[in-house]
């Protein structure tokens, strides 16, 4: 399997996924702006998120891709099979508890995860409602994860990757269509939300049946593979729940700011989403399973070689997306968001915001090769160790930097948080041997920084002034800012095809 093909083709899917969240993200802007009514709906949309990241996409991921990888390559098709169909009716049950505890205690949850809400009772009242409708969600999306585990290490990596594109597509229907009919029209998009978990559960399910991996009810808890699993879980849950902890700390400060903080903070976060989401979970998604054939094969010179591959494709691709982020914010910010109810000035808000999140992306995406590298192994303890550690200094900086500048500080210390967090993370796979760097990092580097100085100096000069992006309306300015990414895209490689960089230099076999 060529590493680099797949992870070209889960990216362009994960590129559409994001298109249709940008187009889903302007529409949200241009019908319910950032105020009261969005920063209900984001609350109550982050708590579903979270859980799903803790329970499936982090946690159990991290805990059973190895284990499954290992059955699979060792144990033949019917073992690993009852494992699928064991681990998976126990997950079944444990997230039907939560989405009811959910539905339940919405109330407390939302005072909880945004204390600052209580002092509006509609504001509050709005939220647990939302709430109540959008917990289900957890349900479904979580068993959508455990399918994306299993078709990643089948090497069908393309049929995950495809799901959020429907999650979009009920977001646009709930905006464009459902809105009129809602009362709050904020309803409509926690319906979205609702219908969105079903559809994408329901797409991955022939999938799954042609590789003979669809789920059967079958629990059993003498199972051996269970108890791994679950060992394994108990510290991921752990781990995971301090990179979420710290999300919803973010929020509860951000509840006490001005109104549209929250909001401000959320777009914001989109558009750090989309080279997170375009590399970030592509690379997550293809290292974790062939990590985990080069461990069981105690195969660790690969192992140290194919850490050092993502590391070098994350450090030329992030680096730019960072510079971009950072140096056209108002640009993007205003093309993409500044219609109807949202105005220049959120435009404004949302910059610093965004500025604190792109210092840095490097960090949240270095970790998403750094992590596997333990995670693969079969060693969770190791990064939850570090998060603890992370969560600690995020807080001293929130403290630190939110009354200097607002919510701006909380992004600004998530980001550092993430650099602080992929340094410890790089620093023990080196210590411990497991990860062994290839020659020529100096070079590759110097030539990295030489291509980001023309970069930043193409965007300055074709940007021009902030006031014309926030003056300028239709399609004046999405002409310009596409000539301008255009230009700053071309600038950044052309470079590096000129200090000798190649597409084949980048490729690379994975396990199959």
């Amino acid at each position: 399997m060529n590493l680099l093909r797949a992870l070209a083709a889960i990216s362009s899917l994960t590129l559409v996924s994001r298109i249709l969240a940008f187009v889903r993200d302007v529409l949200i802007a241009r019908v319910f702006g950032a105020g009261m009514a969005t920063d209900a709906f984001f609350v109550a949309f982050k708590l579903p998120n979270l859980l799903r990241r803790m329970f499936a996409e982090g946690a159990f991921s991290q805990a059973f891709v190895p284990i499954f990888g290992e059955y699979k390559n060792k144990r033949g098709h019917d073992e690993t099979k009852l494992l699928v169909d064991h681990v998976t009716t126990l997950l079944a049950i444990i997230l039907f508890i939560v989405t009811l505890i959910g539905i339940i205690a919405a109330p407390i949850l939302v005072y909880i995860s945004a204390p600052g809400f209580v002092k509006d009772a509609d504001k509050f009242a709005l939220t647990v409602q939302l709430l109540r409708i959008t917990s289900p969600y957890i349900f479904f999306i979580s068993l959508v994860a455990v399918a994306a585990g299993i078709l990643n290490t089948y090497n069908k990596f393309w049929v995950p990757a495809f799901a959020p594109i429907l999650l979009n597509i009920c977001f646009i229907g709930g905006a464009l269509w459902l809105a009129p009919y809602c009362d709050p029209p904020i309803m409509a998009l926690g319906w979205a939300v609702f219908v969105a978990g079903i559809v994408q559960l329901a797409f991955q399910v022939p999938f799954l049946k042609k590789i003979g991996m669809l789920p059967t009810w079958r629990l059993n808890l003498r199972d051996a593979g269970v108890w791994r699993v679950i060992k394994q879980m108990g510290p991921a849950v752990f781990g995971v729940s301090i990179a979420q902890i710290s999300l919803i700390i973010n929020t509860i400060f951000a509840s006490f700011l001005v109104a549209g903080s929250v909001s401000w903070l959320y777009y914001a976060d989109r558009l750090m989403e989309f080279p997170s989401g375009v590399l970030g979970a592509a690379i997550a998604s293809i290292l974790l399973p062939s990590l985990s054939k080069h461990h069981a094969d105690s195969n660790t010179v690969e192992y140290s070689k194919l850490l050092d591959w993502g590391l070098r494709l994350t450090f030329m691709l992030t680096l730019p997306a960072a510079l971009a982020l950072g140096l056209i914010a108002v640009p993007l910010l205003a093309t993409f968001f500044q219609h109807g109810a949202f105005s220049a000035n959120d435009v404004l808000m949302t910059r610093g915001a965004l500025v604190g999140y792109s210092v840095g992306l490097i960090g949240m995406l270095s970790v998403k090769v750094l992590a596997p590298g333990f995670y693969a192994r079969q060693d969770i303890k190791t990064p939850v160790k570090i998060g603890i550690i992370t969560l600690l200094a995020t807080q001293v900086m929130n403290l630190l930097f939110i009354g200097w500048i607002q919510h701006a500080g909380l992004a600004l210390a998530i980001g550092l948080g993430s650099c602080f967090n992929s340094g410890a993370l790089f620093y023990l796979l080196r210590k411990r041997g497991i990860y062994t760097p290839e020659p020529g990092w100096g070079k590759f580097l110097f030539k990295i920084a030489s291509a980001l100085l023309v970069l930043g100096a193409v965007l300055w000069i074709g940007m021009g002034s902030e006031q014309y992006w926030l003056s300028t309306q239709g399609w004046g300015r999405i002409i310009h800012l596409t000539w301008l990414v255009a230009a700053g895209v071309a600038s950044y490689f052309a470079v590096l095809w000129v200090l000798g960089f190649r597409l084949r230099d980048f490729s690379k076999r994975g396990a199959s």
